[in-house]
């Protein structure tokens, strides 16, 4: 089963001479338990497309449906990427006034979910990715390691059917970059749909499909199997 598709999406920044065509008549699908890698150089579209794939930007064209929802017709976009869609920003967007268990669990609170309860997911979460730790210190007392991983930890808690990962491991070790790959995966093979950003090719070796984009177009769409990645 499809669960986020964009058809025949385009995105253009400014205007005129100035216009930036970020994406260009993309079509994909994710599916329910699939894993896709989507790779290309800089510039080419990949942070667009995860943007417009959770509802953080809209298409200047074409439609993005996550479920069953178009979200050109959904009221609160924020709850729905609260309760379907966890991101795994480039920038990671902690809040540096919360502990690492404060930013994870603040999704399920904003969501309405008891801070006991809450906070109970949060630590299941950061054990999952041997974060636990962690959970009472500010992001500045954290390393840039540390700190992907509790922005991993927040993607991650609650029952999202969407992952969206900007280059998740790239502040990561080889070894703990090959745990939050595992992480990824098995939640994939739970039910959930993974859109994965990365430059590395051993990284993408985890997906099912990789996507290559080139100038915001796809270029390429490639079914992959590489157990030894694993």
């Amino acid at each position: 089963m499809t669960f986020v598709r964009l058809a025949e999406v385009a995105r253009v920044h400014g205007e005129g001479a100035t216009a930036v065509h970020a994406l260009k008549g993309v079509n994909l699908k994710v599916d329910v338990g699939e894993l896709v890698a989507v790779m290309g150089p800089s510039g080419s579209g990949k942070s667009t497309l995860l943007n417009l794939a959770g509802g953080l930007d809209r298409p200047t064209s074409g439609t993005v449906h996550i479920g069953e929802q178009d979200l050109a017709t959904v009221r609160d976009l924020a709850a729905l990427r609260r309760s379907s869609v966890g991101y795994v920003f480039q920038d990671l967007n902690l809040i540096p006034s919360l502990t690492a268990a404060e930013n994870v669990m603040l999704p399920r609170e904003l969501d309405g979910l008891r801070s006991s309860r809450a906070r109970q997911e949060a630590m299941a979460v950061l054990a999952e990715i041997d974060a636990e730790e962690l959970a009472d210190r500010f992001p500045e007392e954290l390393s840039g390691g540390q700190r992907q991983r509790v922005a991993i930890a927040r993607a991650l808690v609650g029952e999202r059917r969407l992952l969206l990962a900007d280059e998740p491991t790239g502040a990561l070790d080889t070894h703990t970059g090959d745990e939050i790959l595992r992480t990824l995966r098995a939640r994939c093979d739970a039910g959930a749909a993974v859109l994965l950003v990365s430059h590395e090719p051993r990284y993408a070796a985890w997906a099912d499909r990789v996507v290559f984009l080139r100038d915001g177009m796809i270029a390429d769409s490639t079914n992959v199997s590489l157990e030894s990645a694993r």
